[in-house]
């Protein structure tokens, strides 16, 4: 495209909801494909990550503050006499310390970024394709993309105090 042009580009209509976790020891990606995300494909997540670690005592996740995450629905599945999920809540607003939102930055950037999909389904495919078969195969190609470490993102603005 020529510098100042405007082109028009077509776009897929339609969104796809994915509520997904990401566990940074064993790099799993348990996530459900709710019609809607909220109280209860939160529910159906939690319930996932508890059953796909049958072996752990407590499973602590730490998540964002949605409204959602916090709602009756949540209540009551962590009040559950037998409930092995501890909820830590992330700061407000702080969607940099949740690495399931940096894992979402690497999917876009491999399916989504500069492609056009005809249809709602064409989008979809390939977005629950890559949550089912390429991040358990391929998880050590990006995972250095997907961690839980800070980074500084410019040296300018960084002061060491001793």
């Amino acid at each position: 495209m020529k510098p100042q042009s405007n082109p028009a580009i077509q776009t897929t209509s339609g969104r796809v909801n994915i509520h997904g976790a990401l566990n940074l020891e064993t790099f799993d990606a348990p996530f459900v494909e709710p019609t809607t995300v909220d109280g209860v494909s939160s529910v159906q997540l939690l319930a996932k990550i508890e059953a796909r670690n049958p072996d752990k005592r407590i499973s602590h996740v730490i998540w964002d503050n949605a409204p959602y995450h916090k709602g009756p629905n949540v209540r009551a599945f962590l009040s559950r006499k037998n409930c092995r999920i501890h909820l830590i809540q992330l700061p407000p607003y702080c969607p940099h310390l949740n690495p399931i939102e940096r894992l979402w930055a690497v999917m876009h950037s491999h399916v989504t970024h500069n492609r056009h999909y005809p249809t709602q389904k064409h989008f979809a495919n390939p977005i629950l394709n890559f949550m089912r078969e390429v991040v358990p195969k391929k998880w050590r190609n990006f995972r250095d993309q997907v961690t839980d470490n800070f980074r500084i993102i410019s040296h300018r603005n960084v002061r060491v105090v001793l």
